[in-house]
């Protein structure tokens, strides 16, 4: 089977998405720093023509105190010596040229520029001002130099540096993912015999990390859920061939018996008679065990509104009227109610427990069918009898398929120990479930139901002790 090309892919998925922030959270530093120097340099480039502007004015005021324009020219030009960045321009008012040194042409778009004026005393009249305009033109071309070799030493550091971290992620994901892997192999491994083992086919957790250790223990748990499951399969295919076993043999023997020598007509009809009953009980098992697979497959009950399930009770007992007389037994049904059921399915369940109850019950003693409601949108039937108690350990497979506690005293030949399994199945078809409880010398075995169907308990084959 091969993987679509469609399909994601965890492991380049985080690669890519490791290697995406890497380059995004490089290319935001690469930014922020190249942003920084080009506002530290602005300002530095501010922060000189403010400190030029100030030592030009004084040198203005001064060599106009002086009375003496070419010493004014003498001390800019000493001004501008090693400032071959600068250049300056100072001019009267109306245009006329008072000084002038260019580095850089005025129109450069390299440069930086600040004009501003500076009143002078006149030479006529000293109490008399006139403004004089100064500009000044910072050459910015070192700076941008410097700018775009940092900024061809970011790309590149960016561009390295989210390839070795891309690189270096896909190590690490390919690493992190290898448990994974080990997983993968480990359940390739196992195989449908597997699940009649033990423990140590499970999968191993040991060298797993803890994000994974959760997943293992559901999954190994869901291994013994479908170990248990195939142990019943196996079981419940051995019990069938057992319980089918016995009839047929028991047919085949009697029919060879009647060919062997001409019979009259009485006694092959008492031949008959015996392989018609056991081919009624393997018709009845056939029945149940289709029963069974219909209420495995989902098969839910067809409810209706049981005014009285008292009622209904009353109706199992006179059907079993015959059965209990011969087994010195009475029965007593305790509280109703009412509710939306399968009442065929009910009658059906509540004459499996009755019957089982006449089994196991003390000769002379009291059944009681109790029905309550425990709480609201819930009822109970439970069929009660005094007998001995069944062990503990028996409890939680009571209705499983052809269980028997004990088979001495199942009366194997006519009970195939399909009774309560059916009784487990019409609870979960109502979506409730059943349950069973025995202290001496008390058994109580019975199913427990929602009334409002829209409120259903989800179908579970579990049971309660």
């Amino acid at each position: 089977m091969t993987a679509d090309s469609r399909t994601p892919n965890l492991s380049r998925r985080l690669s890519r998405s490791l290697a995406l922030q890497t380059m995004l959270g490089l290319g935001l530093v690469c930014v922020a720093v190249y942003w920084g120097s080009w506002l530290a340099l602005a300002q530095r480039q501010q922060e000189s023509l403010e400190q030029k502007q100030v030592t030009v004015t004084h040198l203005l005021q001064q060599a106009r105190a002086n009375r003496s324009a070419s010493n004014m020219q003498h001390m800019l030009s000493d001004f501008l010596t090693g400032h071959e960045d600068m250049s300056i321009r100072v001019s009267h008012a109306d245009g006329t040229l008072l000084f002038e040194k260019l580095n850089q042409p005025l129109d450069d778009v390299h440069s930086a520029r600040r004009n501003f004026g500076v009143e002078l005393p006149t030479q006529a009249d000293p109490s008399e001002r006139q403004l004089v305009q100064v500009l000044l033109v910072l050459d910015r071309r070192p700076d941008d130099a410097l700018l775009r070799q940092l900024a061809w030493i970011l790309g590149l550091a960016a561009v390295s540096g989210a390839l070795l971290v891309s690189l270096f992620s896909a190590w690490l994901v390919r690493r992190g993912l290898a448990p994974l892997h080990s997983l993968v192999e480990q359940t390739r491994q196992l195989g449908a015999k597997d699940l009649s083992r033990d423990w140590q086919t499970r999968l191993d957790d040991s060298n797993q990390p803890q994000e994974l250790r959760p997943l293992i223990a559901q999954f190994n748990a869901l291994l013994e859920r479908l170990a248990v499951a195939y142990r019943q399969m196996e079981a419940f295919n051995a019990d069938v061939a057992h319980e089918l076993n016995t009839p047929l043999t028991t047919l085949i023997s009697s029919c060879e018996l009647a060919l062997r020598k001409p019979r009259e007509a009485r006694e092959l009809r008492d031949i008959l008679a015996s392989n018609l009953e056991d081919l009624q009980r393997m018709a009845g098992i056939v029945a149940d065990m289709l029963f069974l697979s219909h209420a495995d497959r989902g098969e839910s009950a067809h409810r209706i509104q049981v005014a009285s399930l008292a009622s209904l009770a009353a109706e199992v007992v006179e059907y079993h009227e015959a059965a209990l007389q011969e087994a010195d037994l009475q029965v007593k049904v305790q509280g109703d109610a009412r509710a939306q059921v399968d009442a065929r399915l009910l009658r059906r369940a509540l004459s499996n427990l009755l019957g089982n109850a006449t089994r196991y019950a003390t000769p002379g003693s009291c059944i009681e069918i109790q029905i309550s409601t425990p709480q609201a949108g819930q009822v109970t039937l439970a069929v009660q009898n005094l007998g001995l108690a069944i062990a503990p350990e028996h409890l939680p497979r009571l209705f499983d398929r052809f269980y028997r506690s004990d088979a001495a005293r199942s009366q194997a030949d006519r009970n195939h120990g399909l009774g309560l399994a059916i009784v487990a199945a019409i609870a979960r078809m109502h979506g409730g479930q059943a349950f069973a409880r025995s202290e001496q010398p008390v058994t109580t075995i019975g199913l427990s139901l929602p009334t409002d169907p829209s409120a259903q308990a989800p179908a579970s084959g579990g049971h309660q002790a």
